[in-house]
């Protein structure tokens, strides 16, 4: 249909246009995509067989929605997506405020305009980009920021009477009349404005101060809601959920590969760090346990979550802590090290809420935990598991480098050390090149020195060699050796 082309009411019926409910829209677009197989949540990751088939169904069924879940959870963008699946232009009365279909309107406006105009009546077309309505509910949300109010300057200016609806000031919901509108964290919204939406999702009108008034709105609902505010801020009201069509629990990314995506996804870099820094295929994936660990660490409160922001923004920071240090060197391009993430500490303690064993702890303290979590559990998927108590220690196949710790003073690993420097220093523990080489021979050259310095950190965590942090790096040591030392 030729959009530009259509400009009256008369013109929109001679090419027998014809209405449609944005319910009805959403489905019968959603069929298609479905039948063409086409993917219907595009850049949504994770809920391929869990969330996205039950939202589907929802859309099926034309119901209003309620995503219930953690924070981070994709809840406001499956809401965004839900865009894609609407018609690209509808007509609407030129001048309406609330979006009247020309073949079905419900304003006082637009019916006396059509009555004045008939096929002469001017509309518009309204892209799909314009029909979504979003409001973060908040505890000073009124009734008449939702459905609307009695404006009295209006009614001075049009000396008119306070009985008069068109002296009424329409609100948020009936000005995303035909449009898909969301409100986000829903039981921050006071119960008694929860019950101003009442008659909108049952009987699908609005009703304002004392006007007899039933404007049957087209709407497609859609809430989020965080399961945690039900507790701590509020609650949805049970009339409000009864009139909810379909609620839709949404969880956290369930494998590595997946939170990789998304990260990748999502990380905000420009051009310069993307070609100055390389990450190690490991360092991505250790980003992402280190997240996988917080939401089962003992100090972090799992009933509040651990946001996909966390891994996202903290990706962001060890691209820029290895970046920094290129810079500070000098370099166009460095690698990312194992000590660099370090640099992600402030992104982690922004966003855990720690029960009262990590206040004790302290959030810096915690964070540090959970990077070493991550490297304890990673490191026995690459190589050997080191006992605790073996019986024959030169059996070990990390004999010969704790050998050289016992029989070296150990080495410094300085933060800012240039890449020439801190390869030099890697490459005086030969055997390391032995244990890649016969348990991850595949490993590329330039991952290798990260390598190298995950299998000293996982000595570390398991009790084999010593690690002290001092204000300029880290040094390695025997663990015995380090133990007498303090004698």
């Amino acid at each position: 249909m030729k959009t530009e082309t259509i400009k009256t009411l008369g013109a929109l019926e001679s090419v027998g246009y014809k209405s449609k409910s944005i319910k009805d829209e959403l489905r019968d677009n959603l069929r298609e995509k479905i039948k063409s197989g086409k993917p219907v949540f595009e850049g949504v990751h994770g809920f391929e067989n869990t969330v996205i088939p039950e939202l589907e169904r929802a859309i099926l069924s034309r119901h209003n929605i309620n995503l219930l879940g953690l924070r981070g959870q994709a809840k406001t963008r499956l809401a965004r997506k839900m865009i894609e699946l609407l018609d690209e232009y509808i007509p609407v009365v030129a001048g309406s405020e609330i979006n009247d279909d020309p073949l079905n309107p419900i304003s006082r406006f637009a019916k006396d305009l059509i009555a004045e105009k008939g096929v002469d009546t001017p509309i518009t077309w309204l892209h799909r980009n314009d029909r979504f309505s979003e409001k973060l509910a908040t505890p000073d949300v009124t009734v008449a920021d939702l459905i609307g109010d009695v404006d009295p300057i209006k009614a001075a200016n049009l000396k008119l009477s306070y009985a008069d609806e068109r002296v009424i000031h329409f609100g948020m919901i009936p000005r995303a009349n035909r449009c898909i509108f969301v409100i986000n964290e829903l039981p921050d919204l006071q119960a008694r404005i929860q019950v101003a939406l009442f008659n909108i999702l049952q009987e699908g009108d609005i009703q304002i101060r004392g006007f007899k008034l039933r404007m049957p709105l087209d709407m497609q609902f859609v809430f989020t809601a965080n399961p945690e505010d039900y507790t701590n801020r509020g609650s949805i009201v049970t009339p409000l959920k009864d009139r909810i069509g379909s609620q839709i629990l949404t969880h956290y990314p369930e494998s590595i590969e997946v939170a990789r995506t998304i990260t990748q996804q999502e990380a905000k870099l420009d051009k310069h760090q993307l070609e100055a820094v390389y990450i190690p295929s490991l360092a991505k994936d250790l980003l992402e346990q280190i997240v996988f660990e917080a939401r089962e660490s003992e100090f972090i409160d799992n009933k509040s979550g651990v946001s996909a922001r966390l891994s996202i923004t903290a990706y962001e920071n060890l691209l820029s802590c290895a970046e920094r240090r290129g810079l500070k060197a000098g370099k166009d391009n460095t690698t990312v090290r194992l000590s660099d993430f370090m640099g992600i500490i402030p992104a982690i303690t922004g966003k855990v809420e720690l029960v009262y064993e990590g206040e004790q702890e302290g959030a810096a303290v915690v964070a540090q935990h959970l990077i070493s979590d991550a490297i304890h559990t990673f490191f026995p998927a690459y190589f050997p598991k080191i006992e605790k108590l073996e019986r024959d220690a030169n059996s070990s196949p990390y004999a010969k480098v704790l050998e050289w710790f016992f029989a070296e003073s150990g080495f410094e690993l300085l933060d800012d050390a240039s890449d020439e420097e801190y390869k030099l220093q890697l490459d005086k523990v030969t055997s390391l090149d032995d244990l890649i080489q016969k348990y991850q021979p595949e490993t590329l050259p330039e991952d290798r020195y990260f390598i190298k310095e995950f299998i000293l950190w996982g000595l570390v965590e398991y009790d084999k060699l010593s690690k002290d942090r001092f204000v300029e790096g880290y040094q390695f040591k025997d663990l015995y050796g380090s133990y007498i030392s303090k004698l």
